[in-house]
């Protein structure tokens, strides 16, 4: 699995970041296409395409050359979206061909417009019942796949419903009844209405698992075994993810036929242009190490992750509580809570939220200049999810990560699992040696086992 990341080592005090973001267009990359017949590694029942991108000089194809039904070449054009980004040039023309497929590629490279744009020439207008179904892990993300999918569908004369919990069943089902062909919704909710007879999939044409690699894990898996058990065996599925692991394939196999597995390996110019640190801290240090990150002058918002609801809250009460203007997102809040924090953080009317791994996952705030990990996540493909919130779409982006003396051996564990090691730095600014990451086996052969001494300088009172 690759991970798209530049490092840069700098001092706590100076950050050598351009002092404002420009939109760049994402043009000057050719793809290839490689299919091979031969049976995966995988699975026999794979077939393989890689996308490897990064041939400079020569401008993507050009969206009029999928054969867009005229309606979607409009929403594209009202959109401001001219050329397709690699994934979406890969997927698009597999998806119109009718054939399943398994996206992978990095956050805010467009995965939604590569669903989205086949699933529109799938669906009839005329008929009026559910014809393509996206399952999403979060409310959030429903709402977003279904705000893009609103636009694409609405000179096209095609309805989306959206289901998700948190909301009445009466307005969704008035949505249902006025005919939607397309639902985009959460395995939950999308599960209650399958049960109360409020939504059928007989005629449904297309099935898409959006964050595939959650939407398969062991928290979703039950719902979403039940709901692909109500579909017609003849859809088509398609998966897309930042990270497909290989046990994801494996589930895959089950549901899909003969997939095409896209893998983007974007080159250098195109990868997400993210700055990384991490700053070796006291734990009881953390919070005036959060603020004084906070200070620093900015250009736009910062999204702060910790683990687990509670500790989120409160840590927005404190940050509160220290004169800073904060939003707090978490799955404990209703959800018109949950809305509203986070309509105030795209409106800009307050520059930090703080968040659970709830918004690792398809939050698209474009403003997003800085992530900050004040607690570690659970795994490395949650890490890669947590810092994509931030160098969208060819802007600039900066992910700090704080590491405590009892956070050491899960950060090991989660560079083993991005394949390399991130520049660390003492409060001071001072650069911190990294060892190669040594098996038991090697420790015990160097004459057992030491433990490092944590003597980072503690931060003035």
């Amino acid at each position: 699995m690759s991970h798209c990341y530049k490092t840069l080592t700098f001092k706590l005090t100076h950050y050598p970041f351009p002092p404002e973001f420009a939109l760049r267009t994402i043009i000057g990359y050719t793809s290839s296409d490689i299919f091979t017949s031969s049976a995966s590694a995988l699975n026999p029942r794979l077939v393989v395409s890689n996308v490897a991108s990064g041939k400079k000089g020569t401008l993507l194809t050009s969206f009029h050359s999928f054969g867009l039904r005229a309606s979607s070449r409009e929403a594209l054009t009202a959109m401001t979206i001219e050329t397709p980004t690699p994934i979406q040039e890969q997927a698009i023309p597999l998806l119109l061909a009718g054939r399943d497929v398994i996206g992978q590629a990095y956050t805010g490279s467009g995965k939604t417009l590569a669903f989205g744009l086949p699933l529109m020439e799938r669906c009839d207008p005329h008929q009026r019942q559910v014809q393509a179904l996206v399952l999403t892990p979060t409310r959030e993300l429903a709402r977003q796949v279904g705000g893009v999918l609103a636009e694409l569908g609405s000179r096209a004369g095609l309805n989306v419903a959206l289901l998700y919990g948190g909301r009445a069943f009466g307005p969704q089902e008035m949505m249902l009844n006025r005919g939607a062909q397309i639902v985009v919704g959460t395995p939950g909710r999308v599960l209650d209405h399958l049960r109360r007879r409020t939504l059928r999939l007989e005629q449904l044409r297309m099935l898409v698992l959006d964050e595939a690699d959650e939407m398969l894990d062991l928290g979703f898996a039950p719902d979403v075994e039940r709901i692909l058990a109500m579909t017609p065996r003849s859809r088509q599925t398609a998966l897309f993810s930042a990270t497909t692991p290989p046990w994801v394939h494996t589930i895959a196999a089950r549901h899909l036929v003969e997939p095409a597995v896209i893998t983007s390996a974007v080159s250098e110019e195109a990868e997400p242009d993210i700055d990384h640190v991490v700053i070796e801290v006291w734990q009881g240090d953390k919070f005036q190490v959060l603020r004084q990150l906070l200070d620093e002058s900015t250009n736009g918002a910062t999204l702060v992750f910790g683990r687990t609801k509670h500790g989120v809250r409160n840590l927005g009460g404190r940050l509160e509580a220290a004169g800073y203007g904060v939003a707090v997102l978490q799955g404990n809040l209703s959800q018109e809570e949950r809305d509203r924090a986070l309509d105030r953080f795209r409106s800009g009317r307050v520059a930090i939220l703080v968040a659970t791994n709830v918004a690792a996952r398809g939050l698209d705030v474009l403003n997003i200049e800085r992530v900050i990990n004040y607690e570690l996540p659970e795994t490395a493909d949650l890490f890669t999810h947590r810092v994509g919130r931030t160098g969208r779409m060819g802007r600039s982006g900066r992910a700090i990560t704080l590491i405590s003396a009892a956070d050491l051996p899960k950060w090991h564990e989660i560079e083993r699992g991005l394949g390399r090691r991130l520049p660390r730095i003492s409060l001071t600014g001072e650069a911190v040696p990294v060892q190669p990451v040594s098996t038991p086996a090697s420790r015990r052969a160097a004459g057992g086992w030491r433990r490092r001494r944590w003597s980072r300088t503690r931060m003035s009172a």
